[in-house]
């Protein structure tokens, strides 16, 4: 191979890795000079805003992952984990395990899109106890986790172990937490037929938010819509409350009042009786961005208005490892995968004009509108300036995130799930293969500790 040709290597399979793929195929896929390369732990995109479906059984699991080599051909793939990133010998190297060596890829340009991981705060009980709603794992397990509670609860002749296992508490109200929530108890209500001794009024499902609003970024009406629909159909929102704590039995929380006058008032703290926390409080960039030599800030990767790193050109950071302050509000864009594909495209066209000595274009987000559902035909949406709730936010949350899934095949499939769904109450299976792993990602192992 000619040591001339380019090689672009892009770490990371999520939104914003794919959707930068996708577009350099379009621009280099027929070129012989330049080589896509592309890196990640997962051999597919998972399609994250249906999680929540996932878990409530209403979509088939193996329907929101698209399998990467089928959208980005052009692209060679590796799949494996990185364990270091070194910007000035220009060399990405991946763990090695007990079946396959570590390898050491060279690049010319290189795209890091790794996302991020869950937030604990350093809550170290919360880690361990918690469930999550990040990968695709964490839908099943938590899929099986609810009907399980259910199981335990009908045969339950202890009034206050019943209870706990009939309360499910959701942290955070941003949009996974509020689709959690919203899916988990179309989930319950649907199973509840089944189960003889457990009436509606059993179940409670409550959400727990820090800030005085749910779903903050939308227009406040909306939100406040939102609320008033989750409360009808039976959720608690808990709003300037905070976790403090979580043994596996019990949630402890803290009332956050705007101007406390005694910070140590006993009084402003509560404990909820459940065996089941639902964690979507936050994120945070990977330790891979973390340990690199990369300038980070809150642990993401400082850049340019160009999307490059300072100090390494060639080198392009997007989605939500990568640091962009809105303009207008000074503050992060939030991580959602919109704002991913639109800097994967921003970040596409730069290393074009950098290989092609082009001008460079600074990125600038415009949103399309934001969008959640709240369950069972129902939704939220802020779309072409207009604020639309209901019914009809639902069909156009559907029809958007149907058009946005790139391959024919699982679009059909996910609509027959749909479809299936309007006719047919949920399965209450529960699948026991699938083990809670332990969280053994992202520490620094000995090779030798390395198996995964």
């Amino acid at each position: 191979m000619a040591r001339n040709k380019k090689k672009i290597v892009i770490l990371g399979g999520g939104f914003a890795g794919v959707e930068c793929a996708r577009q350099l195929e379009s621009e280099f896929g027929d070129d012989s000079e330049v080589e896509l390369v592309m890196v990640s732990e997962d051999n597919f995109l998972l399609f994250t805003p249906m999680l929540p479906q996932v878990a409530s059984g209403m979509i088939e699991t193996r329907h929101i992952v698209l399998p990467i080599r089928t959208i980005c051909q052009k692209t060679k793939f590796y799949e494996g984990r990185i364990k270091n990133i070194d910007p000035y010998g220009k060399l990405v190297t991946l763990w090695g395990t007990g079946d396959k060596r570590s390898i050491s890829i060279h690049y010319d340009f290189l795209v890091v899109a790794l996302g991020s991981e869950t937030n604990f705060f350093g809550m170290a009980d919360v880690e361990k106890n918690a469930y999550t709603m990040k990968t695709l794992n964490d839908a099943v397990v938590l899929r099986n986790r609810v009907i399980d509670m259910l199981e335990q609860a009908e045969n339950e002749t202890n009034p206050i172990l019943r209870k706990s296992f009939l309360n499910f508490v959701v942290a955070g109200g941003g949009f996974a937490g509020i689709e959690t929530a919203g899916e988990l108890m179309d989930l319950l209500l649907d199973a509840r037929k089944h189960y003889p001794t457990i009436h509606k009024e059993d179940l409670k499902v409550v959400v727990i938010e820090a800030l005085p609003m749910i779903l903050p970024g939308f227009n406040e009406k909306l939100a406040e819509f939102a609320k008033e629909k989750m409360k009808e159909k039976g959720i608690e929102i808990k709003l300037k409350t905070a976790i403090t704590s979580f043994d596996g039995n019990e949630v402890t929380t803290k009332t956050l009042d705007q101007n406390p006058k005694d910070p140590i008032d006993e009084s402003m703290t509560n404990a909820i009786r459940t065996k089941t926390l639902i964690w979507t409080a936050g994120i945070t960039p990977v330790n891979t961005i973390k340990r690199s030599m990369f300038k980070t800030d809150k642990g993401k990767v400082m850049i340019n208005d160009f999307l490059e790193v300072p100090g390494f050109p060639g080198v392009f950071a997007i989605g939500d490892c990568a640091l962009f302050l809105n303009p207008e509000t000074k503050r992060p864009f939030p991580p959602t995968a919109q704002i991913a594909e639109a800097q994967a495209k921003t970040a596409a066209k730069n290393l074009k004009a950098t290989i092609k000595n082009l001008e460079k274009e600074s990125f600038e987000y415009h949103s399309k509108g934001q969008m959640a559902i709240i369950g069972k035909r129902s939704g939220i949406a802020t779309f072409l300036g207009m604020n639309i709730s209901g019914f009809w936010a639902w069909l156009i949350w559907r029809n958007i995130y149907l058009s946005k899934i790139p391959t024919l095949d699982k679009r059909v499939r996910v609509f027959l799930d749909w479809t299936i769904d309007l006719f047919f109450d949920r399965d209450i299976s529960r699948l026991k293969m699938m083990k809670r792993e332990e969280k053994k990602e992202y520490k620094v192992l000995d090779e030798v500790d390395d198996v995964w």
